[in-house]
């Protein structure tokens, strides 16, 4: 069987970025950048004013203060002085407002007293040229390249290109996730389960996580056991980025997804590797869609809901990350230390659900995590409290308190 590098090695292999295509900002967060922004015009396109108060000329303030000062003007943010200042002279001035000709910083207006039409300035310090005033292109100037191919955009990214009119850029998709779950044993959440059937629980933490990891997330109806259904489902699934089916991926007589699979012209890259949980996972490649795209990576998860995201984590999100235009790149683990004594047993490598507790000062201070008393991989209930996976290789290994391991966290909504 794969070792689980073998494995991501192979599913990187066989995943490209999408498409780049245009997208308004307001679908773009999340996307990474397929060409650079440069910027249309200067920023700030005029001597802008920090702060409010009085935009003078530092010569009039090179003796004792307080010195006395005729308004000769009002400006506010949005409106372009009139005035230019001149000796003796000043202009009320709001944050953002364009600076006035003949000024060169600006008198906060705490250090300030008006009296009619003059206003006193009391600076408590020698006022400096450019204090208070952002002179034009500080922040950028016409032309400059201010992001390029591969960035990922993030609010604040997106506010950047709005402030210079890039407001459809050309990124590369979301990608779009078919997530089938299969099984005669399932019914809706919605419904009561009737006797021998359970809730399908694995399509909305797959549908969660696709949405974690930038994907957009389609969950089908629930294929039961039975050819015809189960190829229509997959048959549709394969239309779309990803195909992701939980259950009927293991040796029993009803897992029937490989079979099916391979008769609608998925070609089989791997089955079963060495993980626990998770050693079913099953990875394909669809045929060239009609429109020219590459073909569906498909994923099959095994049914249990544990080792479903285990494979998830380690596998799919790393994929995703790579059709969204991003590096491809193992999951990102911290290290962290064990806070009791663990030990491990099985020729397989396993990620057992963990609590993240607070750092001890009794183990060097780092990051400390504590492997919960779980019941295999159907005990979703023990993930749901979980913070995600402590890893220890295969073998029979006692570990003591303190000792480090590598810990995968699972994603979380802000």
């Amino acid at each position: 069987m794969l070792t689980v590098s073998d494995a991501l090695r192979l599913v990187l292999d066989h995943a490209s970025p999408l498409p780049p295509r245009r997208v308004p900002l307001a679908e773009a967060i999340g996307c990474a950048l397929a060409e650079t922004v440069l910027a249309d015009r200067d920023l700030p396109p005029f001597d802008k004013a920090l702060l409010d108060g009085f935009a003078v000329r530092t010569a009039d303030l090179s003796g004792p203060v307080p010195v006395a000062l005729e308004v000769i003007e009002e400006i506010t943010a949005g409106r372009v002085p009139t005035r230019a200042i001149g000796p003796g002279q000043c202009s009320a001035i709001m944050t953002g407002a364009p600076m006035p000709d003949g000024a060169d910083a600006v008198v906060m207006v705490e250090h300030s007293r008006r009296d009619g039409p003059r206003v006193l300035l009391c600076p408590p310090r020698p006022v400096l040229p450019d204090a208070g005033r952002l002179p034009r292109g500080r922040e950028m100037r016409q032309g400059d390249p201010l992001l390029g191919p591969g960035t990922r955009l993030d609010a604040v990214k997106l506010g950047l290109l709005a402030s210079v009119g890039w407001t459809n850029p050309l990124v590369s998709p979301r990608p779009v996730v078919t997530i089938a779950s299969t099984g005669d044993e399932l019914v809706p959440p919605d419904q009561v389960p009737g006797p021998g059937q359970i809730r399908n629980s694995n399509a909305t933490v797959l549908e969660g996580l696709v949405r974690c990891c930038s994907g957009v997330p389609e969950v089908a109806p629930i294929a039961p056991d039975r050819p015809d259904p189960l190829r229509e489902v997959l048959s549709r699934g394969l239309a779309n980025d990803v195909l992701l089916i939980t259950g009927g991926v293991s040796a029993g007589t009803l897992d029937l997804v490989p079979g099916t699979l391979a008769e609608l012209g998925m070609t089989p890259v791997f089955h079963k590797i060495r993980l626990k949980p998770g050693k079913p996972l099953l990875f394909g490649v669809g045929p060239a869609r009609p429109d020219g795209r590459p073909g569906t990576l498909v994923f099959g998860l095994p049914g249990n809901p544990v080792s479903g995201v285990v494979g998830f984590l380690l596998f799919v999100c790393p994929a995703l990350k790579v059709l969204r235009g991003l590096p491809g790149a193992p999951p990102e683990t911290i290290t962290a230390r064990l806070a009791q004594p663990f030990s491990h047993r099985g020729d397989r490598p396993s990620y057992v659900p963990a609590l993240l507790r607070d750092p001890s000062p009794d183990l060097d201070g780092g990051p400390v995590v504590s492997p919960i008393n779980w019941a295999g991989s159907a005990d979703l209930r023990s993930v749901a409290l979980a913070d995600g996976f402590a890893s220890f290789p295969a073998g029979d290994f006692d570990y003591e308190a303190g000792t480090p391991v590598p810990f995968l966290l699972l994603p979380r909504s802000q």
